[in-house]
């Protein structure tokens, strides 16, 4: 029964939580604290402060840990499976809405319209960190990483994994 209440205190709080993790708390403690009384006020927003404190999204980090302290290492993958499946389960009925429906002259037409919005956001993302790989390395460490992998990427097509690697161990042993 415990691993049922886990899943429904963090699966309600991801349908309802509109605007992803930090909207979703309140209703989190709502379930923690008031509905289940797993955690006080006091340990839950201690809970919350260790969540902030690490890298990664705060309501993936909080069900692990609540879940672990309630139902041990199943309790822990129950919370984040109930946490992760509102979004999880939309994004497969959408995608089947639009499977269905993809030889629909609308449903052309709205790819074709997203297409140029992805491009130019990723675009801007991609310049981002360009601009800020500049600012804390040094335009030479940057313009040489970058054509070293866009011609092991697009010469020798090294996998893309062993490039993001070799960086790594090149910043960390070079610019660490």
């Amino acid at each position: 029964m415990i691993y049922w209440e886990i899943f429904l205190a963090f699966f309600i709080p991801g349908i309802l939580g509109y605007g992803g993790g930090p909207a979703s708390i309140p209703l989190v403690e709502n379930e923690v604290v008031d509905r289940y009384g797993w955690m006080t006020t006091q340990e839950f927003s201690e809970v919350l402060a260790l969540g902030n404190s690490l890298p990664g999204p705060i309501a993936t980090k909080m069900a692990g840990y609540i879940g672990y302290a309630e139902g041990g290492i199943l309790g822990a993958g129950v919370a984040l499976f109930a946490t992760i499946a509102p979004s999880l389960i939309l994004m497969i009925v959408l995608l089947g809405l639009i499977m269905k429906y993809k030889d629909s002259p609308r449903v052309k037409k709205m790819s074709t319209l997203v297409r140029p919005t992805i491009a130019v956001l990723l675009g801007v993302m991609t310049w981002g960190f360009f601009a800020d790989a500049i600012e804390a390395t040094g335009t030479v460490q940057t313009v040489v990483l970058a054509a070293i992998s866009f011609v092991l990427l697009e010469r020798f097509k090294v996998h893309p994994a062993f490039v993001i690697a070799g960086a790594l161990v090149y910043g960390a042993v070079f610019l660490g």
